[in-house]
């Protein structure tokens, strides 16, 4: 997803380069609701890794092993 973000900036900034605005606005949207959703994944999925860090601590600690 990051790879089309990055994609679509490229041929946003060559849009707007070349005065196609139009194209160029497009684009840069598109560029950022799919740079939004890649951030809010990695972010999703960084909590989840903490959560679970956390979770595995714990129960370390109370002897309660997972079997």
């Amino acid at each position: 997803m990051l790879k089309f973000a990055i994609v679509s900036l490229v041929v946003s900034l060559l849009a707007g380069a070349v005065g196609l605005t139009t194209i160029s606005h497009v684009a840069q949207r598109i560029s950022l609701i799919l740079f939004g959703l890649f951030f809010l994944g990695f972010l999703l999925l960084l909590s989840l890794a903490l959560f679970i860090d956390k979770l595995m601590q714990t129960s370390m600690l109370t002897g309660a092993g997972i079997a």
